[in-house]
């Protein structure tokens, strides 16, 4: 199974809800040679499988010219197809185990929400990481479980596995989050929706 670094990249970038421009590959190039990235999510919730995968190829090339590991929201089937670097599952998704027969030596990682029971599960089935949230309020999708900073140290003690934090993470709080030990910080709307500064600018900020 795959193990990775971790080291200064330490943003987890998630796609915008739509991509509908030529103008988002070049913000994302200028993004990824800031090499703050590790891992970028294709995560289109409401796009038709024939143009996720014409996305998915054209992203994939730039994460790979960059070294950014590529991963699939949700649809294990698409990141096999894709040759992703790897998938995240929901717990409404395909299932950890067959996701893994699927994908082999790939990396998956699994929404653990803000549940010991979940990540304690996770573990067992040897996920590559585990993702904890919402931390703060997001536009990118209601809030119906609440993670805390103290469940965040106390599956840091629990589990060697890293831990990505997700939900409403932006300028103003995210250093709370990087100072308990997360690994990752899963980051969409401050960049991409952003209303002060251009995606460029916006996660520039984040040191």
């Amino acid at each position: 199974m795959k193990k990775f670094k971790i080291n200064s990249k330490f943003i987890y970038l998630i796609s915008p809800n739509k991509i509908k421009d030529r103008n988002f590959y070049n913000q994302l190039i200028d993004i990824l040679k800031l090499k703050k990235t590790y891992f970028f999510q294709l995560r289109l919730k409401k796009e038709s499988k024939k143009n996720k995968i014409i996305i998915g190829k054209k992203i994939q090339k730039i994460c790979k010219k960059y070294k950014v590991k590529f991963i699939v929201n949700d649809d294990p089937f698409l990141a096999k197809k894709l040759n992703a670097d790897g998938c995240h599952l929901g717990q409404k998704d395909m299932n950890i185990p067959d996701a893994r027969k699927l994908l082999k030596n790939k990396i998956i990682g699994a929404t653990c929400h803000n549940s010991l029971k979940l990540v304690k599960k996770a573990i067992e089935e040897n996920v590559n990481y585990i993702a904890l949230g919402a931390f703060y309020s997001t536009k990118t999708k209601k809030v119906k479980y609440k993670a805390t900073i103290q469940l965040l140290t106390l599956v840091k003690k629990i589990t060697n596995i890293p831990i990505v934090a997700i939900g409403g993470i932006k300028l103003e709080n995210y250093e709370k989050l990087l100072l308990n030990k997360a690994n990752f910080l899963a980051i969409s709307s401050y960049i991409w929706n952003n209303k002060k500064y251009k995606p460029l600018e916006a996660i520039k900020k984040l040191k």
